[in-house]
């Protein structure tokens, strides 16, 4: 029979670090678009109608 504590220490430790990259990415997007002047910032065209895949 399978330790499903190990199983689930395994699943929640590897989740725990996805969340924590993502917030480290989220956080080092936010720090470049702070130190972005204004004048070179882009705005994308948003699509009046959803792309079908």
């Amino acid at each position: 029979m399978p330790d499903y504590k190990e199983l689930y220490l395994t699943l929640f430790d590897a989740t725990e670090k996805a969340i924590r990259e993502l917030i480290a990415a989220q956080q080092k997007c936010e720090e470049l678009c702070l130190h972005t002047p204004l004048n070179e910032s882009v705005l994308l065209p948003f699509p009046i109608e959803p792309v079908k895949k």
